[in-house]
């Protein structure tokens, strides 16, 4: 029943998300190890001191705080080891200048060094060639590893680089640590070693690592074996419950499993303790249980709060009510192929003659969760206060920025973001970095995203929740994708596709080969899905014939198209980023434009992904400036939604869930979701 847990590697450990923290999001520093073994930087935790306790942000265990303060916290030695790589192959990069040599000041008297074309691996020196070629003839240096300095950054001595890193030892700069002090469990250089462990029996970290490795491998296997059971067992468990410890226990066995695969054996030692008393912890955890009662926390306003100024909240635990069966729900499927360049500088705002009518949504009956817009106003209760972070100058914030947009007369009010979730998207069985082309809503609270990288489509509650993959054919790579009722509609090579949840082909229809990407929309009925092809669209039923196919715009546009990004409003109308015409085009289901928007509101970028929520109001991508911008149901520029400050970095696709929450994905696979909110809401 065992398998074998393949160990990480040195590029997935240096090019995932594991050097940066969860909490600012940014490369760590100072990082700092919680005895849940999740890492953060030194001034992110000092920000969560609360009361001398910490709660770790990902798995919620609070932590008591030293009384010397976060920083009494283990230093993550081998963090920091992946980051001097990291920092040293980026530091060409960051200057505008070429490197330079690091050796031409000392021994030449010279103000700066020459251009480098090599470095030392041993010394973690960029050297020009004459001092490279004087490096490897030197008594002291003749063993060192002198590589080529394009190689070096590209990082094919990676692997090398990293044997030869060394801890260097906090209590004196220069000295490298090289013994393990048993009694004290200390790491020692030199200098320590000659000082109050003197009398101490010390060890050298090879041979420490030789004897205490064995132990903590047989810790990981016991929790390896635990994850098992815990698989084996988590369909008749409560789903809640069972998922929580398994992503508990895979994300601790990760992290050891990293630290024993690629750690020196400073960064092993330095870490055992934190690593034994956390897996042995799991280890004795009871893997298993008897009939639960699950009962899932709500947060209320109190019924005796008149005052709307006031934000106090209650806890309560109710059990859950039993929900229907999961079924495909009707969405709107965005998709993201390779942007082109920008095409024509004259942009105007253009609309059909007669006007356009409102789009007013019909109220239809939600199967969602009590509406939190009382918690939502508790999060934002202090506006604009940010906290910095000391000697790092950077700041952490929770409050959206505010964005100043114009007054249109009869535009209505104008809804702001706020922030609800954000999340990552690679999964342990992930070979490369996710590229997301495609997300539509998918179930209750929930969404599917179309990773075109990895060849597959994913299922993700609206918090993050890993909820599995609808399979698709081999060889297949999903680029735009669409639920419908019971079934998953998603353009992949050419074709249309049509597969129940299991992953079985209902039909597949072919497409045309002159356009790279083909985006995909299922209609608001949920029996029809609508697909762009050669600057058309084409609507098929579900049973896989042709219903309908039309040009925006009539005959008289034929060619004058390129329908990149395509979904539906409530109504079952379009909406369609249009490539060739670099505007944003709204039509009936008959193809005629009701309006098109072409003004300066684009920023000169070609539009991006679409999305609508059931008031009718457009949301546009705008990847090149890092910007969402609104459109309102006439087709007028409202302003800015979501910029940089919101955290958007390269957004790629978007989605609406429920008619209120928008779902942006960024371009290094992680997912934003903001609750769309309006004023009178």
């Amino acid at each position: 029943m065992t398998s074998k847990v393949s160990s990480p590697t040195l590029l997935e450990a240096l090019s995932s998300d594991f050097l940066a923290c969860k909490i600012c999001l940014e490369q760590l520093h100072t990082p700092k190890t919680l005895p849940c073994l999740h890492t953060y930087c030194q001034d992110c935790l000092a920000q969560l001191d609360i009361g001398g306790q910490v709660r770790c942000p990902e798995c919620r265990e609070t932590v008591p705080v030293p009384p010397e303060g976060v920083a009494a916290f283990k230093t993550n030695f081998f963090v920091n080891g992946l980051l001097d790589l990291v920092k040293a192959r980026a530091a060409g990069d960051s200057h505008s200048g070429k490197p330079t040599c690091a050796l031409c000041p000392l021994v030449g008297g010279k103000s700066s060094g020459g251009p480098a074309t090599a470095r030392c691996l041993d010394c973690a020196d960029d050297l020009c060639q004459a001092c490279a070629d004087g490096h490897r003839c030197s008594r002291q240096t003749h063993k060192h590893r002198v590589v080529d300095l394009v190689g070096y950054r590209a990082g094919w001595y990676d692997e090398e680089a990293r044997e030869r890193q060394a801890s260097q030892c906090p209590q004196h700069p220069g000295e490298t640590l090289c013994f393990l002090c048993q009694p004290c469990s200390q790491l020692l250089c030199k200098d320590c070693r000659l000082g109050p462990h003197i009398d101490h029996p010390c060890l050298p970290l090879a041979e420490a690592v030789r004897s205490r490795k064995p132990g903590l491998e047989e810790l990981l296997a016991g929790v390896d074996s635990n994850l098992l059971e815990l698989e084996a067992t988590r369909v008749a468990e409560k789903e809640a419950l069972a998922l929580l410890r398994e992503q508990v226990a895979k994300a601790a066995a990760a992290f050891a499993r990293r630290v024993l695969s690629l750690g020196l054996e400073a960064e092993i030692l330095s870490l055992e303790g934190a690593i034994t008393q956390r897996l042995r912890q799991l280890q004795d955890t009871p893997w298993t249980s008897g009939p639960t009662r699950c009962v899932l926390p709500q947060l209320e306003l109190h019924p005796g709060l008149e005052d709307k100024n006031c934000h106090l909240l209650r806890l309560s635990f109710e059990e859950p009510r039993q929900s229907q069966k999961d079924g495909g729900k009707v969405g709107a499927g965005t998709q993201g192929g390779d942007e082109a360049q920008s095409q024509g500088d004259d942009r105007t705002k253009t609309g059909k003659q007669g006007g356009a009518q409102p789009l007013i949504p019909k109220e239809g009956k939600a199967q969602n969760p009590p509406e939190d817009d009382e918690v939502l106003i508790e999060r934002g209760n202090r506006p604009n206060k940010k906290k910095k972070c000391k000697g790092r100058g950077k700041s952490v914030s929770r409050e959206p920025s505010p964005i100043l947009r114009p007054n249109l007369e009869g535009s209505g009010p104008l809804p702001r973001p706020v922030f609800s979730w954000s999340f990552p998207t690679r999964m342990p069985g992930d070979k490369r970095s996710p590229r997301i082309t495609g997300l539509c809503p998918y179930g209750p609270q929930e969404i599917l995203v179309a990773d075109e990288q990895n060849r597959v489509l994913k299922r993700f509650s609206l918090n993050g929740d890993y909820k599995g993959t609808v399979p698709v054919p081999e060889g297949c790579s999903p680029c735009s994708v669409a639920a419908l009722q019971n079934a998953v509609a998603f353009s992949a090579n050419a074709k249309l596709y049509l597969v129940s949840p299991e992953g079985e082909v209902q039909w597949r229809r072919s497409l045309s080969l002159a356009q790279s990407s083909h985006a995909v929309a299922a209609m608001p009925c949920g029996d029809r899905v609508a697909v762009s092809v050669a600057g058309h669209v084409e609507v098929y039923k579900k049973e896989g014939s042709l219903a309908t196919r039309f040009i925006p715009g009539g005959k008289a546009s034929r060619g004058q198209r390129a329908l990149v990004f395509l979904t539906t409003s409530p109504q079952g109308n379009f909406v369609g980023s249009d490539w060739q015409q670099n505007s944003v085009v709204f039509c009936d289901g008959l193809g005629q434009v009701i309006w098109e928007y072409k003004g300066p509101g684009l920023h000169g970028c070609q539009p991006g992904s679409v999305s609508v929520d059931k008031k009718g109001y457009i949301f546009l991508t705008l990847r090149e400036v890092n910007k969402v911008v609104i459109l309102d149901p006439k087709g007028s520029l409202l302003g800015d939604f979501l910029t940089a400050y919101h955290g958007l970095e390269k957004p790629r696709v978007t989605t609406m869930v429920d008619g209120k929450y928008l779902v942006v994905s960024l371009s290094n696979g992680t997912i934003h979701v903001f609750r769309v909110r309006f004023p009178d809401s």
